[in-house]
């Protein structure tokens, strides 16, 4: 069983900066892509960002490219989420989640097989 421990977050001034942090359990964290969503009150979940096996891809959604960045320590079972310039739209819980071993579509939530518990982030203006 997979386990997705997420830390970082919080409450921020609109302009500034949060490092959203995800833990992976288990030894093939290096096998899989990695994603992060992010879910506003009353609206569905929605694609931010995600990195390939190695790190050596990126992709990011419109709303978040140039501003949000996402990395990958392999070693440490762990993969990053660094949020600058942030906006009140970016208000949101946050989730990490694994991209199933069948692959599937990066953006599409229905395609990732586990998740993170979810953080509240809020941008105040």
């Amino acid at each position: 069983q997979v386990q997705l421990v997420e830390s970082g977050g919080g409450l921020v001034q609109a302009g500034g900066s949060l490092r959203r942090s995800c833990a992976a359990s288990g030894r093939t964290f290096s096998s899989y892509v990695m994603g992060w969503f992010r879910q506003a009150s009353g609206k569905e979940r929605k694609f931010v960002a995600v990195i390939s096996e190695s790190g050596g891809s990126t992709f990011y959604a419109d709303s978040v490219a140039g501003r949000f960045t996402i990395s990958r320590d392999n070693a440490r079972n762990t993969v990053y989420l660094q949020m600058n310039s942030l906006k009140p739209e970016d208000t949101a819980v946050y989730y990490c989640a694994r991209l199933g071993e069948n692959g599937g579509s990066w953006s599409d939530p229905n395609d990732y097989d586990y998740w993170g518990q979810g953080t509240q982030v809020t941008v105040s203006s």
